[in-house]
């Protein structure tokens, strides 16, 4: 895919990041993540990251973040793959190029391992991926690496396969700053831990689509959802905050690291089990996740537990 055309199809619809499926032994499951890209790809996303956050890319070594990319291509359809990466600078680059040969249609750079930088560190960084493969690259300004408006602007007159910008920050005063500054220069993505509670005051920024963590699970309402907001339906959407999203927190915010164990709890309340995630992360107790299906059966009824 063109880097424009990745641009143009980021910017038109809800984006998801399919959890990555282990065994009990922690091993790759390539066959279930198989079948749940396969099923993901039926609902209309605009785009799908092989190993994003949410398929966590940081317990991921980097040849399986490249098996991901190639297995989700072969099963996605016309759905767009992007391709988490990250690290040190290196390691970013070469990851990056395998991923574009696994037939990845773009890049989701995450914040490199472990230390923070100045500008001058980040902006290289940026320009060597983008430098080193022809398709379209999105930054994640999140933890460690947050990019200013100003390197933002001094990438994108260098680098015309920059083509996104995600943030997880939560700093509004610098989204609206970093909208504002690029204009339709780049494609603007919500990306905090359960978007879409904060989706209408990003909208308010600049930024019309997001990143649904519970699009895995619950792929129809978190479509509904995402209309609400594209129409502004806000007693559609505080309906489903008040009923689902608001409860939902209240489990996800009971241990560490929960915002990726809760969405494969949710995978394994629909009957859609992705095994457990990998260590240092740790899955919701069975107290909690018998509290997150109560939660997802008082807001949308149990006939959603049939999905499967």
């Amino acid at each position: 895919m063109h880097y424009q055309d990745l641009k143009t199809a980021i910017g038109a619809g809800l984006l998801s990041f399919p959890v990555t499926p282990f065994r009990a032994d922690g091993s790759l499951d390539m066959n279930t993540y198989r079948t749940h890209v396969a099923w993901l790809a039926q609902y209309p996303a605009a785009a799908l990251f092989a190993a994003g956050g949410t398929g966590e890319f940081f317990s991921l070594t980097p040849a399986e973040v490249v098996e991901t990319v190639r297995v989700a291509k072969e099963v996605a359809g016309d759905t767009p793959i992007i391709a988490g990466c990250g690290y040190g600078t290196a390691m970013a680059v070469e990851l990056a190029r395998e991923c574009e040969k696994a037939g990845a249609d773009g890049l989701l750079l995450l914040p490199q391992y472990l230390v923070g930088a100045k500008q001058g560190g980040l902006y290289e960084r940026v320009k060597a991926v983008c430098n080193a493969v022809s398709v379209g690259v999105i930054v994640y300004n999140r933890d460690n690496s947050i990019l200013s408006a100003e390197t933002l602007s001094k990438l994108c007159d260098e680098c015309p396969n920059l083509v996104g910008f995600k943030d997880g920050h939560g700093d509004i005063e610098l989204v609206t700053r970093v909208c504002v500054t690029m204009g339709d220069r780049l494609s603007y993505i919500g990306g905090m831990p359960t978007a879409e509670v904060f989706a209408k005051a990003y909208k308010a920024a600049g930024v019309t689509t997001y990143s649904s963590a519970i699009f895995n699970f619950l792929p129809k309402q978190a479509l509904e959802f995402y209309d609400a907001l594209t129409t502004d339906d806000d007693a559609t959407m505080n309906r489903i905050l008040t009923d689902f999203f608001y409860p939902y927190l209240a489990v996800r915010d009971r241990g560490t690291g929960y915002a990726v164990s809760i969405v494969k709890a949710g995978m394994r309340v629909i009957g859609r089990d992705t095994g457990p995630v990998r260590s240092p992360l740790t899955d919701l107790s069975a107290e909690e996740h018998d509290m997150l299906a109560e939660v997802i059966c008082k807001a949308f009824g149990e006939d959603v537990l049939k999905v499967a």
